[in-house]
Parts: C-alpha cells; sequence; structure tokens
C-alpha cells in the first residue's frame, strides 16, 4: 500500500521453530484497500462484501486455516507483487537461525523490488534485521499490518508446500502433517529413524541425547 508516495511493505518469515526444512521469508505490497473484518482476532478482505463462494481472508497465517490460508494465498499473488526468500537448513547449521531469517528476507524483498518500487519496510517482530531500505520491527505486526500478514501467508503456505514436497524424499517422518515442526510424532520419528538430511542438527540436540540412552 502505498501513502503519499510511499510504497512500504510487509515482510515475515515462516518455519524458524521447526526441527526440519528451510526457513521462508515473505515480502508484499498490497496496492488495494483492504476492509477491516469484524472478528475476535484482526482480519482483513478485499471485498467490502462478504462473497456468496468464499471469502478471502488476510490475517496472521497462524490465525487462519489451512483452507483460509489458501485462498488468501491465491489472491495475494494474483493482485499483490511479492517476493519470496527460502534458506535452506544447512545454511541454518553453518550461520544460525538468526543469521538464516535475515538472509531469507533479504532474498524476498530483493524478488519484490525486482517487480515493484518499495521505499520502506514493515517487518515482523523484535529482531533488528539490515537492510538498505528504511524499516521498522513491529511486535506482532502480522496481527497489526495486513502487508505483514499478507507476508506471512505467503511465507506459510510456501513453506508448507516444500515440506509437502520433502515428504516425498524422506517418507519416515511425516513432513505432510507436521511441516518440520517438533510435533510428538515428529520427535518419536527421529529417535526410531535418526535424523535425515533436512534436519537442523542444532535444533535436536535433546532429542538425540535421548535417542542415544
Amino acid at each position: 500500500m502505498h501513502d503519499f508516495g510511499e510504497y512500504i511493505a510487509g515482510v515475515d518469515e515462516a518455519g524458524r521453530g521447526a526441527l526440519a526444512g528451510p526457513v521462508v521469508a515473505g515480502a508484499c505490497l498490497i496496492p488495494c484497500p483492504l476492509f477491516r473484518r469484524r472478528r475476535s482476532v484482526p482480519r482483513w478482505s478485499p471485498y467490502q462484501r462478504i462473497p456468496k463462494d468464499r471469502d478471502c481472508l488476510i490475517a496472521d497465517s497462524k490465525q487462519l486455516s489451512p483452507e483460509e490460508r489458501d485462498v488468501a494465498f491465491s489472491w495475494i499473488t494474483i493482485h499483490c507483487p511479492f517476493g519470496v526468500g527460502v534458506v535452506p537448513a544447512s545454511f541454518i547449521e553453518e550461520h544460525g537461525i538468526l543469521a538464516a531469517n535475515n538472509r531469507a528476507m533479504q532474498i524476498a524483498v530483493e524478488e519484490l523490488q525486482k517487480k515493484q518500487l518499495i521505499t520502506r519496510l514493515l517487518i515482523d517482530g523484535r529482531d533488528h534485521f539490515q537492510f538498505s531500505l528504511p524499516h521498522q520491527s513491529i511486535i506482532r505486526g502480522d496481527s497489526i499490518e495486513p502487508s505483514i500478514a499478507a507476508a506471512s501467508i505467503v511465507a506459510k503456505v510456501t513453506r508448507d508446500r516444500i515440506m509437502i514436497d520433502l515428504n516425498n524424499l524422506y517418507p519416515s517422518y511425516g513432513f505432510e502433517k507436521h511441516k518440520g515442526y517438533g510435533s510428538a510424532d515428529h520427535i518419536e520419528n527421529i529417535r526410531v529413524h535418526g535424523p535425515c538430511a533436512i534436519h537442523r542438527l542444532s535444533f535436536l540436540g535433546r532429542i538425540l541425547q535421548t535417542a542415544l540412552c
């Protein structure tokens, strides 16, 4: 969205706390007005009136169902300039999760800038990342700024689809269900089968120690 000559994009990531798989960032600019939905948690929609077939909700991706995220992702990718950054587990192991987050966000912003002039960034969270553009970190930004919420949807849906594809390569871990996060089933599968190539070994210290006892 742009005001008084500003083109402001939101940036958010998905997969920071996962035990396996990449961290993925989204960057998004919303070029049209959104309308606030009267819900217990902040949600916006490109439609002033709820369509008869299906509404499109822009919100913190964690507050949406998988079906709602897919609808929003489809709308965003058709109507909004966006960028995606994907950083693999190997980079996380070598450089740490904060550096991986920063790299994924940098890639996402660079991809967005190829499509759209951007003059300022709104970043979800409290971390102080480095960008060449003016930027501001906002705690719980994906619940406050619709552009950050849209970026969170882009990141989450993209990462979920990557993890579903990776399940075909590593079918013993159930990645299509938990997307690499530390569910009880995932942890048990790690104990039974050991970690695979996309696990973040630095995140698995206690789990691996338990498996070896």
